[in-house]
């Protein structure tokens, strides 16, 4: 079961959300952090990149930047752009495009259930960093912003979403990019805890360094804490749990900057022993199985007729490791996605648009445009214990930092 737990979160009113809220931490570059805040210092790209307001040609220390951070923290807080709610609470948060739309539930969720692993992950973490932000949490005494859950939904977590939908708003505002997002607080905290303990597991769909951090953090807080009881806030981490059946996953695409010593004609015969290959006008795949190809100005379909062994773990099973397993390590010779310069990824809503104009200005010589990995898909690896290959999933649209901040 899946423990859940109310908190008293430090937020924006209704009127300065939109200008507090960010985007996560890690999807931005520094120079584009840099532009934010100097347009918008309410932004709390502030707090969670800090060191975007050092002068550019300065390094400072991993020290001042996080003194830096919690400085902003604590300035936002005493001018009142974030103020901590007086009661604990739980949330519900909608984010939303003309396309799509998502309902999910904000909380804190036990640290020790993701050790024991009832919340379930599937990728490896970075040690870097895991360490940049478990220092910048125990610094500023704050999860600055939400791990995304995903979780197999109930009828009775559903009628507590849509009861409290119904009501008036906490917070709603369009980013510039078109997406709403609205925040309700709710009520009946214990019907939902009690909802939460029918879900068997949460999986994180995205904040895997998040959560590794606030363990670590966790494990530093308790060891300097002699009458450590595990009640304390720094036991459990916030996340925004959403039903899986609520979800989209964006292809997470592949360009691939040269052939080696390959002429075409010899890449394709090499590709002709595990894909049927034909030249077509579709772009994206249409099944599991396919992958689309763009080359020298021209699509083909790809479609996998190799044999892959009745016991292949589901991670083997993916469009993204047929891909690696029987075309990038054995044709191209790129044996680690993570570390080859050969390869880039482009996710999200990019798209093949992007891909077509990386191919056609000689950036890159080919593309793979990939069928999305699914939900069930990332149930099944994670159920296993298994992990993902590097850049297999890309949800969209994106939680905001800074609307529900977990104070520790």
């Amino acid at each position: 079961m899946a423990t859940i737990k109310p908190f008293k979160a430090l937020r924006p009113d209704k009127e300065q959300a939109k200008l507090v809220s960010c985007v996560p931490y890690d999807v931005v570059y520094e120079s584009e952090v840099r532009k934010f805040i100097s347009t918008n210092p309410l932004s709390f790209l502030r707090v969670t990149r800090a060191e975007a307001e050092f002068l550019e040609d300065t390094k400072p220390s991993p020290e001042e930047v996080f003194k830096r951070a919690k400085e902003n923290l604590e300035e936002f807080i005493n001018k009142e752009i974030l103020m901590q709610d007086g009661e604990e609470s739980i949330y519900v948060y909608r984010v939303s495009t003309e396309e799509h739309s998502q309902t999910g539930v904000v909380a804190c969720c036990s640290i020790d259930e993701y050790e024991k692993g009832i919340i379930k992950k599937h990728e490896n973490v970075r040690p870097d960093k895991v360490e940049d932000r478990t220092n910048h949490l125990i610094t500023l005494q704050a999860q600055t912003g939400l791990i995304f859950f995903a979780f197999r939904g109930t009828n009775k977590i559903k009628e507590l979403i849509n009861e409290t939908v119904h009501e008036h708003p906490m917070i709603m505002f369009h980013c510039t990019d078109g997406i709403k997002h609205t925040v309700w607080r709710a009520d009946k905290t214990e019907e939902w805890v009690e909802a939460f303990e029918e879900v068997p597991a949460l999986y994180i769909a995205d904040g895997h360094h998040r959560a590794e951090s606030s363990k670590r953090a966790r494990d530093h807080f308790r060891s300097q804490n002699p009458n450590h009881t595990g009640d304390e806030s720094y036991n459990y981490v916030v996340a925004g749990m959403f039903p899986a059946d609520d979800l989209q996953i964006l292809a997470y695409n592949r360009v691939i900057k040269d052939l080696g010593k390959m002429t075409d004609e010899e890449f394709f015969e090499k590709l002709k022993e595990n894909f049927e290959i034909s030249e077509t006008e579709e772009k994206h795949p249409s099944e599991h199985g396919e992958i689309c190809m763009y080359l020298d100005g021209l699509w083909w379909r790809l479609r996998f007729t190799g044999e892959l062994p009745e016991d292949t773990d589901p991670k083997d099973k993916l469009d993204v490791s047929i891909l690696q397993h029987f075309v990038l390590d054995p044709i191209l010779g790129i044996k680690d996605v993570r570390t080859d310069k050969r390869i880039g990824f482009v996710g999200g809503k990019r798209g093949t648009q992007e891909l077509e104009r990386l191919v056609d200005e000689g950036v890159t010589k080919l593309a793979f445009s990939m069928f999305p990995t699914t939900m069930d898909d990332l149930f099944a690896v994670s159920d296993v214990n298994e992990i993902m290959p590097p850049k297999s999933t890309w949800f969209e649209p994106k939680l905001q930092d800074g609307l529900l901040v977990h104070m520790i």
